[in-house]
């Protein structure tokens, strides 16, 4: 089932069915639930004018290859601004919540422009590639990612963080308009960024991620984007880090911040 036929069955249907593909390890990956979630807010909002500005995603706990009920409740609808809560329910518990704020323009005399700059990357197509066959989690075969910086996940390096493109798997979904459901699955599926640091496999997952939209969304499924990744701390058990999120034309596209829980 294509991600935009599971879209358009959130409209219409209480519970949906999770499509095949899209496992990480042993539980649904975390950025699929996200974009269920997400499609769920957009349909609740139904108002193009009004554009995400910031949502914040807690996953509660793991998803399995069972369909889901999604639930949805505006908080506030304000002149500007209206916040929605979705939750995802799976086994009568709810395993993932998302709390979104979407506003409308609104003339301001305040202007500032400090945006992280996109790093200069090669192309895509002259940068290194994980092979499917190093075991990588099922949901990987879904999206292209290249490493522009090879500090690869469980290589046992001095230092973490890592940077490169990525994009929808053309081979596995066609080319149309890139939704904003679609930035919450692509978004996420870059590993933490201290997995560089992890001297073999070993889970790490995250907790909370809140994700804050600049630019518009004018792009295709099939478009590739920039990533980046910082790590500001990483103790007992958890680490916290930033992401940068940037389109071809080196436009920033979205900022995240999250919580990953490391068993390392």
């Amino acid at each position: 089932m294509a991600l935009n036929q599971v879209y358009a069955a959130i409209a219409t249907e209480e519970w949906v069915d999770i499509p095949e593909g899209w496992l990480q390890g042993r539980t649904i990956y975390g950025g699929l639930a996200a974009a269920l979630m997400m499609q769920k807010a957009v349909l609740t909002i139904s108002d193009p004018a009004k554009r995400l500005l910031s949502t914040s995603v807690t996953f509660v706990g793991p998803l399995q290859q069972r369909p889901v009920r999604l639930t949805a409740e505006i908080l506030r609808e304000g002149k500007s601004v209206t916040t929605v809560e979705v939750r995802l329910w799976q086994d009568d518990a709810v395993q993932s919540i998302l709390l979104a704020s979407f506003g409308v323009a609104r003339e301001s005399s305040i202007e500032v422009s400090q945006e992280a700059q996109a790093p200069d990357y090669p192309a895509p197509e002259t940068l290194f590639k994980i092979p499917e066959h190093f075991n990588l989690p099922e949901c990987f075969v879904n999206f292209d990612l290249v490493w522009a910086e090879m500090n690869l996940p469980c290589t046992g390096s001095s230092h973490p963080d890592f940077g490169g493109w990525c994009r929808f798997n053309p081979e596995r979904h066609p080319e149309r308009n890139f939704e904003l459901a679609d930035l919450m699955a692509l978004f996420d599926i870059w590993p933490p960024g201290v997995l560089p640091m992890f001297k073999q496999i070993a889970p790490a997952s995250s907790l909370t991620w809140t994700v804050t939209h600049v630019h518009p969304l004018k792009h295709q499924l099939n478009n590739w984007f920039k990533y980046k990744v910082f790590t500001d701390h990483a103790a007992d058990g958890y680490s916290t880090e930033h992401a940068y999120l940037w389109d071809e034309e080196n436009r920033l596209i979205a900022i995240a911040r999250q919580t990953v829980t490391v068993f390392a």
